[in-house]
């Protein structure tokens, strides 16, 4: 009898081998291997790869030990290096799998992350992807529940409502707005880079969507994410989790992931919802010029935070924080039948008629108006056009002729209008496009009263026009938080939302001459300057205290507060720290300071690694400099915010 077909007791074959059991996810199949603990996991792969004989590309898979919830990634180990015995079961899987991210500006996307890097790293190809610099102030957290709901199944239910699933992205797969942009490494700072966005309206310098370029709604493309959506109905404010005290708020920072783990390791789940946000609260050479997209989901973050409360702010606050939203979100648009020509040299061919849209700086041309809440058939960006009137009013012949600029030249566009009153809309909203400012300039009525005054003073018999006012309108609801308007409960609904326009309107004089861009930066500012900004709160029972009290972590310091009322109690600046430790055992934080007693508390409620990595965290971005090179320093990172690297 062959030795090696006898079993012995410990499940090992009497020729030293043994079963090896795996589950191989993609096909859903278990397959066992005869090993043994001196085989490398690359010859593990290998083999089972030929076991299956299935033609598939499998460079993306590696091995996940699901009892000690580790990848196998050193190839070059063997099986006994890692101490995997017959009892092991593992799983053949792909590394690259779907998350569902909501973003600040609380919509969702489907991005594919690698669940086996280290979470920082995988933040890092995520903002790559989202053309988003500076990705080591971003990280992950998993969604609170909202205590008052208590049915599970409910709250997907509404999540799904409030859902906007964006276009499949992958990391690494090159779709910067522009080849060669500064994105291609999520770096700090570079002397060499060039703008890729105009500072004054956020748009590209070079409209890589203009005639017959690609929609910012198309597959794959990231730019749709620096452009804020109105708040449409004061209904989603209501269903959204909004903390009713400091202690709701700590338990918020329960949810943050441990940068120097992977996801796997962290049980999260393929397709499971986490949230995208900016972690610490500071925010490195943040420049219009190549941030648009950085600087619009910091102002979604900053507005949110407003919104549901999670930040405390005065009335008068409120209303400039509502008039800088009214500038961004209520910008009117225009929206027809219009012919467009593209004239070329040898060709009679005459003008055809579209539905555009005309919204911020940007033409869009459907083919019809049924069609148009899908991807347009041509699209312009008129930042930086040149605009030519052509009008014969005898004839009735009221074109508008565009010279866009574009990489190769000059593309040129003709639109022509059905009437006086089309006429001087579009012609008026050209001009201003063309300077980058919208029709939420306050000088676009006027410029539309002065394009028909001119237009009149050619007829022998003017007939007097009237054309209405284009206006933004305010829904008060969706600009302040639900405070404020709780202020009014006994007043008649009709009452309270003309006093809160009002107010709104008013401190919106203030405003109404900035560019978007400008706006979200003074919005991002004004949030900047609020007592309670980038305090991030954790339960905590400090050493000889006996009661529950709050740590309150900023970016320069550490605070001890009172659970209930959120007075500070005594304040540790950073600058003054000698060292930081954990006792990982009894979950301590330690710290020592130049010339005062140490600090030691207790994490509640949260592992202790969570309130490590802030104060570390913290730190490392205090070391950046704009003489610095491009690449972060991973290793000094995980140096002071894992305690244990």
């Amino acid at each position: 009898m062959a030795l090696d077909g006898i079993r012995m007791p410990d499940g090992c074959y009497a020729d030293g081998t043994w079963e090896l059991k795996m589950h191989v996810t993609d096909l859903n199949r278990d397959v066992s291997l005869r090993v043994t603990g001196e085989i490398h996991i690359g010859g593990v792969m290998l083999k089972l790869v030929e076991k299956l004989d299935v033609k598939k590309d499998w460079s993306d898979h590696a091995l996940w030990w699901e009892k000690k919830k580790t990848w196998l990634l050193k190839t070059h180990w063997t099986l006994d290096k890692y101490g995997i015995q017959a009892d092991a079961r593992l799983l053949f899987t792909p590394q690259h799998k779907l998350l569902r991210l909501q973003l600040p500006n609380m919509k969702h996307m489907r991005v594919k992350v690698n669940f086996s890097d280290r979470v920082f790293k995988a933040v890092s190809d995520i903002c790559k992807t989202f053309n988003i610099r500076h990705p080591e102030e971003l990280s992950v957290l998993r969604k609170p529940r909202d205590p008052k709901k208590k049915k599970k199944k409910l709250e997907e239910a509404e999540e799904e409502a409030l859902e906007l699933e964006g276009p499949l992205l992958t990391p690494g797969s090159g779709m910067s707005l522009i080849s060669g942009s500064i994105y291609s490494s999520p770096g700090l700072y570079s002397k060499t880079m060039t703008p890729t966005y105009d500072s004054r309206d956020g748009s590209p310098l070079s409209p890589t969507s203009a005639w017959f370029g690609d929609s910012p709604l198309s597959e794959g493309n990231p730019s749709i994410l620096a452009v804020s959506q109105p708040i449409t109905s004061p209904d989603i404010l209501v269903k959204m989790y909004k903390p009713q005290s400091l202690l709701d708020k700590a338990k918020i920072n329960q949810g943050w992931l441990d940068s120097s783990r992977s996801l796997m390791e962290q049980d999260v789940k393929e397709n499971e919802v986490l949230l995208l946000r900016f972690k610490y609260h500071s925010f490195f050479d943040l420049n219009p010029k190549y941030d648009a997209i950085r600087v619009n989901q910091l102002y979604e973050q900053a507005k949110w935070a407003i919104l549901l409360e999670e930040i405390e702010c005065t009335e008068e606050e409120m209303m400039m924080f509502a008039a800088l939203q009214g500038d961004i979100t209520s910008i009117p648009e225009l929206a027809d039948y219009v012919k467009v020509f593209k004239p070329k040299k040898l060709t009679l061919k005459g003008y055809k008629q579209y539905w555009c849209t005309f919204k911020d700086i940007t033409i869009s041309c459907y083919k019809s108006r049924e069609e148009a809440h899908g991807t347009p058939a041509h699209q312009m960006n008129l930042r930086g056009c040149e605009v030519t009137p052509d009008v014969n009013i005898s004839g009735q012949k009221f074109n508008i002729k565009l010279l866009i600029p574009v990489a190769d030249g000059m593309n040129e566009i003709w639109l022509r209008c059905d009437t006086e009153k089309q006429y001087a809309q579009w012609m008026a909203a050209c001009r201003l496009a063309s300077k980058g400012k919208t029709m939420a300039d306050s000088s676009y009525n006027l410029e539309v009263q002065n394009i028909l005054s001119f237009l009149k003073m050619q007829h022998m018999n003017p007939d007097p026009q009237i054309i209405e006012p284009i206006t933004t309108d305010i829904n008060p609801e969706c600009l302040v938080s639900p405070r404020y308007l709780k202020k009014y409960k006994n007043k008649q609904p009709g009452f309270v939302r003309d006093l809160i326009s009002g107010r709104i309107l008013e401190a919106h004089q203030n405003v109404a001459q900035m560019s978007l861009i400008e706006a979200k930066m003074r919005f991002i500012q004004a949030w900047q300057s609020l007592p309670e900004f980038g305090m991030t709160h954790f339960l905590a029972k400090f050493q000889g205290g006996k009661k529950d009290e709050l740590i309150g972590i900023t970016y320069n310091r550490l605070i001890r507060m009172d659970a209930s009322t959120g007075d500070a109690i005594k304040t540790w600046r950073f600058s003054n720290m000698k060292q930081w430790n954990v006792n990982w055992e009894i979950k301590m934080v330690t710290v020592e300071f130049a010339d005062e007693p140490s600090l030691a508390f207790i994490c509640a409620e949260v592992d202790c690694k969570v309130v490590h990595e802030f104060i570390g965290g913290y730190i490392f971005l205090s070391t950046r400099a704009k003489d610095q090179n491009e690449s972060l320093d991973e290793e000094m990172f995980y140096k002071l915010t894992s305690g244990w690297i």
